[in-house]
């Protein structure tokens, strides 16, 4: 005889469920193992008989439950609500018997659920909140969770844990919870009306919780039993064939508002002849264009008349049945779509699964539904690579298996790993989906524009900010232009359609994030997460920075800090398919996105207030002395008073010179024809390869550098220096890199005295190579870093205004058609 459990149910038989849930459900649908683990459940009605077309085959089928002709997500919403009394195989623990318990007198509970209700409604725009609405997605802000636990406690004496409101944040849930957790509270009055969220005082700040969840944490068993509902509701879907292999004309996006989506949107302009149906939620036609528009110019993206040409706004919502859109422009758009690209996502981290699940989950099963009704179109998927985050997993392929679930206690990880198990049994179903897993999505290379709402920005911006970082394994992240234009490929390219693809860039390790930052001259500290987190947290509240407020209630939320743990402990990413299709279409290969790449990006943080920039009262971040010796004379006499030059030359930071091409000067100059004493430099630079050394006197001397003094004497009188340093076509280069033509003057007057100054070659290798030190500060690895990153710089910058006059020099003599020019004329 088999051994069994109390359930009457063997082991074997557990395992092979489990088994089958891991596997998505292959072979035994959401519902039957539902039925399965429900105790006393029903088992599944069985559906009537389909019809049957006169040639033996099936007809496309409506995406409804067999009673009802309701789309898809009206079925989800009704039949697959969340479950708040898990089965008992779901739990750690055996159920206790519910005789053993007193049931709450359920006229209190009903009047506390009106008064939350209530309460909460003061919190959205709408001034209201039903009992079993979500009141995020009502517009509740993470800001306003925290004053709404406050003022339950406050006006109800209803203590809720800040982290519950985020699971599930609607009225008749949080009430439940807070029932079966500490009973009804003895008076409950409905709270008075109260004027506007902006007129009331703050909540106070809630105590931090520990600093780290239970490492063994896993999902909440409501929202496991929720998830398989909805994973369920795929297997309402139609069978259908297979698309056109043709790039799309006509294509359906959701999220053009969004970071990503709206970079989307302008590379299927630019790179395809598609015509763009943009599914906006708004009121009505002329709001959703608006609301377009200003998410464009934010992202420093054009909205012209050619964009709006060929865009056509849709109002609807991806949470609402169908889309929120009327049931003849859905049947249209059925049949005229050719692609069906789903970018639009809840990207909350703190949110539980029954808050995000509309729109992260049923949004994607009722895209799923329009692209297997009317013609058979192509579903293009904007996963995550959080479908990966747990702690521990080995690797991150893209056939990869995912996470498992239960081991995912973050709702946004835990939605987008049930919206793409969700597809993956569409695909069962014939519909053609392409699942595209981005990381991190930095900042536009070019442009600079940025999520602020990206967890990977915040990190960025703290690492700027307070210059520590957490030690961690790899970050997975690539700049949103190169993400975008590579998903706007795969969407564009039949052969493409169908596959997971990785759309990470290079994996950054901890050394590489390092070095970037020393780069950028910003040197920080290693510690490990936990007082990184208790250090960051501290400067956060001390010094509170409004753009960062939610990086706050991120390091706050211990659901929040598993999905950080995972991140920051996972593999790196590996993408070879990703890369064979970016080969295979002449695309930018991926390259890490290092401190040049996030220069732009750098640049707006610190501007609006989230990072800080080195600044050239810093602490110099390399330096080296730069003696000089020759003569100068009068303007056009000869130069015979001897002038020297004792000067230090210091870099503030590596971002000075990538965006300036400038070396801060120090130091004094001695020319006795000008003053009898040292003359004082107050304050001066040296532009490296000035206009991008576009050559002087018709081609034949090329500016390599630029020096600009301002001089004080003894006296008090003010003095100016110019000098340059040329390349010309001469054999004399190592002369060239020392030599410097200077200019003197008073303050406001032309140049008094001109002459050349030159670098003895016995100190220029002991002074300007060997001699270069760097911020004590830093490690001595980074310091040899910082010597080689400097030399390698200088060194290419010097290469390239040393060889522009050889490379002149050689097109005229190679010009067959010998027509005189200026060159010729002046030699």
């Amino acid at each position: 005889m088999r051994e069994v459990n109390e359930n009457g149910r063997a082991p074997a038989d557990q395992r092979a469920t489990a088994e089958a849930i891991e596997r998505g459900g292959i072979g035994l649908s959401a519902t039957d193992l539902l039925a399965r683990i429900a105790p006393g459940a029903a088992p599944p009605e069985a559906e009537p008989p389909r019809p049957v077309a006169p040639d033996g085959t099936e007809p496309p089928q409506p995406v409804t439950t067999p009673a009802s002709p309701e789309p898809l997500q009206s079925v989800a919403l009704a039949a697959a609500a969340p479950c708040d009394d898990p089965a008992p195989e779901l739990r750690d623990e055996p159920t206790p018997d519910p005789r053993d318990e007193p049931a709450p007198d359920p006229r209190d509970e009903a009047a506390l659920v009106s008064a939350v209700a209530a309460l909460a409604g003061r919190y959205v725009p709408a001034g209201h909140l039903p009992p079993d609405a979500d009141f995020f997605d009502a517009g509740g802000t993470s800001v306003h969770a925290v004053e709404l636990v406050a003022a339950l406690e406050a006006d109800l004496g209803l203590t809720i844990d800040l982290d519950e409101v985020f699971a599930d944040a609607r009225p008749a849930s949080l009430v439940r919870r807070a029932i079966a957790a500490n009973g009804v509270p003895a008076a409950v009055e409905q709270p008075a009306a109260q004027a506007p969220t902006e007129a009331r005082t703050p909540a106070p700040a809630l105590p931090a919780p520990s600093l780290a969840a239970p490492s063994d944490a896993v999902a909440r068993p409501e929202d496991l039993a929720q998830i398989l509902a909805d994973l369920s509701l795929a297997d309402r879907l139609p069978f259908v064939g297979s698309p056109e292999p043709a790039p799309p004309r006509r294509v359906l996006l959701t999220g053009a508002t969004g970071f990503l989506g709206s970079h989307m949107l302008l590379d299927l302009l630019r790179h395809s002849d598609a015509h763009v149906y943009c599914l906006v939620r708004a009121a009505d036609e002329e709001a959703a264009l608006a609301r377009l528009g200003d998410a464009l110019t934010k992202y420093a993206l054009p909205w012209s008349s050619e964009v709006r040409r060929r865009v056509t706004v849709l109002p609807g919502d991806i949470r609402e049945p169908r889309l929120g859109l009327s049931g003849d422009l859905w049947d249209r758009l059925a049949g005229e779509l050719d692609s069906v690209v789903s970018v639009a996502a809840a990207v909350d981290f703190l949110r539980g699964y029954p808050s995000l699940r509309a729109g992260n989950v049923l949004g994607a099963l009722t895209l799923a539904e329009l692209a297997a009704t009317g013609r058979p179109k192509p579903l293009h998927h904007i996963s995550s690579v959080a479908v990966f985050n747990e702690v521990g997993i080995p690797s991150m392929g893209e056939d990869d298996p995912l996470a498992h679930i239960d081991r995912l206690v973050s709702g946004y990880d835990q939605s987008k790993w049930a919206a793409e198990v969700a597809l993956r049994r569409a695909r069962d179903h014939g519909l053609v989906v392409t699942a595209l897993r981005p990381g991190g999505i930095g900042g536009h290379t070019k442009t600079g524009a940025y999520n602020a709402q990206d967890l990977s920005t915040g990190l960025l911006s703290a690492f700027a900010r307070y210059r520590t970082v957490p030690a961690f394994r790899h970050l997975n992240a690539a700049p949103v232009d190169w993400v975008s234009r590579v998903a706007v490929a795969a969407i564009c390219e039949p052969d493409a359609w169908g596959f997971d693809y990785h759309l990470t860039g290079v994996p950054h390790t901890l050394d590489d994030v390092v070095r970037d930052m020393a780069f950028g001259g910003m040197h920080v500290r290693v510690h490990d997460w936990e007082e990184w987190r208790a250090d960051t947290l501290a400067r956060l509240e001390a010094e509170p920075v409004p753009e960062l407020g939610f990086l706050t209630r991120v390091l706050r939320s211990p659901t929040a800090l598993k999905l950080c743990e995972a991140t920051l402990t996972g593999p790196a990413a590996t993408a070879d398919r990703t890369d064979a299709l970016v080969a295979a279409l002449g695309l930018p290969p991926a390259a890490r996105y290092d401190a040049r790449a996030q220069l732009k990006t750098f640049e707006r943080l610190a501007g609006d207030g989230l990072a800080r920039l080195p600044h050239k009262d810093d602490q110099p971040y390399l330096w080296f002395s730069e003696t000089t010796e020759g003569g100068v004379g009068p303007v056009g006499a000869a130069p015979d008073g001897p002038c020297s030059m004792a000067l230090t030359l210091s870099v503030a930071s590596m971002h000075q010179l990538v965006t300036e091409r400038r070396v801060d000067v120090r130091g004094e100059v001695v020319c006795p024809a000008a003053h009898p004493a040292p003359l004082t430099v107050a304050r001066g630079d040296v532009r490296v390869r000035p206009e991008e050394g576009i050559p002087h006197r018709h081609g034949l001397r090329h500016p390599l550098l630029h020096y600009r003094l301002e001089l004080t004497d003894a006296d008090g009188g003010r003095w100016w220096l110019e000098g340059h340093k040329y390349a010309r076509a001469r054999r004399d280069l190592w002369r060239q890199t020392r030599t410097l033509t200077v200019e003197l003057g008073r303050e406001g007057g032309p140049a008094s005295l001109a002459g050349e100054v030159v670098v003895p070659a016995d100190t220029y290798v002991r002074d300007q190579i060997d001699g270069i030190r760097v911020d004590p500060r830093l490690t001595g690895r980074e310091k040899r870093a910082a010597k080689l990153t400097w030399l390698a710089w200088f060194g290419l910058e010097m290469g390239r205004g040393l060889a522009g006059p050889f490379a002149r020099a050689a097109a005229d003599l190679l010009d067959l058609r010998r027509t005189p020019n200026l060159t010729e004329n002046h030699r």
